[in-house]
């Protein structure tokens, strides 16, 4: 299922609840990945008033502890999480108990296969992939071999931009940051990839609106017929 996604990059997270509310909308994906641990209390205490009854994609981050995890799973019924690999975040708890559903997201340091052996698989962050494929290609095929290997439990999809997302770069506000779609063509790049690196967990990861969010999930359903 591809859904929308509450991104918390930017300050404007509470809004995009409020969005979901209005719309009456009862699924969305959350990341977590800029919110610290009383923020992040604030966004469930959030989630909770708007009436959404299932998160099934969470972006953990790695100062979450398993209490926190348990909390997802039981208040929101959250089937997978994803996290980045540990060389770039390391995790402060032991998350042993949610290995069979976490997955580690391609970002800028190449996968580590034994590292995803640990865990449940591989986020296939197809915007990331094809940042690559483009700007670094010994990265891009490295991670290829290894995607081939392991289950692609979830999916991250953002909008493809002329320039390579760089690790280190501190990025502008909208319109400029690289997770903000100025125009629905910049997701006809996912028609380059084959129906199986889509799994059946995939989040928009946008700064947009969840509007926005919307429009580009029924684009990428005209043009992608096997995601649904």
């Amino acid at each position: 299922m591809i859904l929308p996604t509450i991104t918390t990059i930017t300050p404007d997270w509470r809004n995009k609840v409020k969005e979901v509310e209005e719309l009456g909308l009862k699924e969305v994906n959350v990341f977590l990945t800029c919110l610290n641990r009383e923020k992040r209390g604030e966004l469930y205490a959030l989630l909770k008033s708007a009436k959404i009854s299932k998160v099934p994609f969470v972006h953990i981050r790695s100062d979450m502890d398993p209490s926190e995890l348990d909390l997802l799973v039981r208040e929101f019924k959250t089937e997978v999480f994803n996290t980045h690999t540990q060389r770039e975040f390391p995790l402060s708890f032991n998350l042993e108990k949610y290995k069979d559903v976490i997955y580690i997201e391609n970002t800028y340091k190449p996968l580590d296969e034994e590292e995803i052996g640990q865990f449940a698989g591989i986020c296939l962050d197809l915007s990331h992939l094809d940042n690559d494929r483009r700007f670094r290609e010994d990265v891009y095929e490295h991670n290829i071999r290894i995607i081939e290997k392991y289950p692609c439990g979830c999916n991250h999809i953002s909008p493809q931009k002329p320039f390579p997302l760089l690790g280190d770069k501190t990025w502008g506000a909208e319109p400029d940051h690289p997770h903000f779609m100025k125009s629905l063509s910049e997701l006809d790049y996912l028609k380059n990839y084959p129906e199986r690196y889509f799994s059946s967990h995939i989040a928009i990861e946008m700064e947009n609106s969840i509007k926005d969010q919307m429009k580009a999930i029924e684009h990428i359903k005209r043009i992608l017929p096997h995601v649904r």
